[in-house]
């Protein structure tokens, strides 16, 4: 069925309400196919598609919307419909939720929960946004080290339908510090007889929950984990991060790392959302710094204006040559900020790199020149020829370096490598590249007697 036809049943339901034909809609949709068709209606329209869903359906389709819209959204719900959904949703999910809903609203929740339910949100609520104990759920399944592999595969049976994952069991001792970790492979594989302290993974990689988030992700992703445990400062296990939400952090990473990649400040929502002040605020100061940066390029062009009124030919090439250092700047940039996002470098690389880019971008700049080399005999002659062939290899090793070094030097005074984006090393190379060239024409050309161009 195609998306406008599905879009169409909705708007009949909505005016009919009839909750059969709905569920008969969606009954072979994924939840996240829901939740993308339905930002087009409002708030008060989708709650009212929402309460005609079953419980478990409304609480999966409302995890796939972003927080602003599960605001506006719950708003506009009853308080008992909201309750109920409140206490279906994953323990992170409705942490969330809550920590983005009105003071007064908050405070209506609460007076109809249960006490277990409060002091699971205040804590899942508590942490700072940027933080692992934001993004964990209390949802997990653990089992004590002494009993056996059938003990722990029928106690899962009994409390492991509300969890977040049963594949992975968490090892606690009384204290409920973590001990260790096993799979629901391993204790299905055991003698059932065998005491699952025996087989079970010891010393498991874990994080703290006032670590930030991407170092979550990283763990996951360098392990191979399908959830990382999450301890507080006395190792006591209080949750757990998941696959799926460190795949959500690591695409907010990239996706805040892109935008500064070309000056573009943090969006609280997200393109769509977003209003057209929001979309201004964030990509004007960059833009007006920039201009100012680029004065320098004009003030070096004025600068030689004697060579250049002597040579016009060089203003032929100068856009060429001026690029070429932005573009290996770029590349060099971009490789250098990726690395230390994954962690495959670190300061301590520094000098190695160096000497690598070194050789690398000379490389690079000799074949520029060589093929640039042709097109200025051909235009200009021998002597503007030779001049853009130097500057074409300097300038290239030099925004190689610029590329390689900026990233580090950010890192290294506790700034994001992502900041040392494109507009501003091509900025950068631009200054560069305009001194370097008509520098070295003003050398090279000086004692040459030209022939007129």
């Amino acid at each position: 069925m195609s998306e406008l036809t599905i879009m169409d049943d909705l708007r009949h339901i909505l005016l009919s309400g009839d909750a059969d034909k709905l569920l008969n809609l969606i009954s072979n949709e994924h939840p996240a196919d829901v939740a993308a068709l339905l930002p087009d209606f409002s708030a008060e329209e989708i709650g009212t598609l929402l309460v005609m869903m079953p419980l478990d359906v409304r609480a999966d389709v409302i995890g796939y919307f972003s927080i602003e819209l599960q605001v506006d959204v719950v708003l506009t719900l009853d308080q008992d419909i909201l309750i109920e959904l409140i206490r279906e949703m994953p323990n992170d999910e409705r942490a969330d939720l809550f920590n983005q809903l009105p003071l007064e609203k908050q405070q209506q929740l609460m007076s109809d929960m249960k006490k277990s339910e409060r002091d699971d949100i205040f804590k899942l609520a508590s942490y700072s946004e940027d933080r692992v104990g934001s993004i964990m759920t209390s949802d997990y399944a653990v089992v004590d080290a002494k009993m056996t592999a059938v003990q722990g595969i029928d106690f899962l049976r009994k409390t492991g339908a509300d969890k977040e994952t049963i594949y992975i069991t968490y090892v606690v001792d009384g204290a409920r510090r973590l001990i260790g970790t096993v799979s629901l492979r391993k204790m299905i594989m055991a003698d059932p007889d065998e005491k699952i302290a025996h087989f079970m993974t010891t010393d498991p990689v874990s994080i703290h929950a006032d670590e930030p988030q991407e170092e979550a992700a990283r763990l996951i992703s360098r392990y191979d984990l399908l959830a990382l445990p999450v301890i507080n400062g006395g190792d006591k296990l209080v949750g757990i991060v998941t696959y799926d939400d460190a795949m959500d952090v690591a695409e907010e990473e990239a996706t805040e790392d892109i935008h500064k990649s070309a000056t573009v400040g943090k969006l609280e929502s997200g393109l769509r959302a977003a209003s057209p002040f929001s979309l201004y605020r964030s990509r004007v100061m960059w833009l007006v710094v920039l201009v100012f940066a680029n004065i320098f390029t004009g003030a070096g062009i004025a600068y030689f204006e004697d060579t250049i009124a002597t040579h016009l030919a060089l203003l032929f090439f100068m856009p060429l040559l001026v690029a070429s250092a932005g573009n290996a700047g770029s590349q060099s940039a971009t490789l250098m900020v990726r690395g230390l996002a994954t962690g495959e470098v670190s300061g301590k690389d520094w000098f190695r790199l160096l000497g690598k880019e070194v050789l690398v971008a000379g490389a690079l700049g000799l074949t520029m020149a060589l093929a640039v080399m042709a097109v200025g005999i051909l235009r200009a002659g021998i002597d503007i020829a030779v001049v853009v062939a130097l500057t074409m290899i300097i300038v290239v090793l030099v925004g190689s370096l610029i590329g390689l070094g900026l990233p580090f030097l950010l890192e290294k005074f506790g700034s994001d490598p992502a900041t040392a984006s494109t507009p501003l090393i091509t900025t950068i190379a631009d200054v560069c590249g305009v001194l370097i060239y008509f520098g070295i024409a003003s050398w090279y050309l000086s004692d040459v007697i030209k022939a007129p161009i």
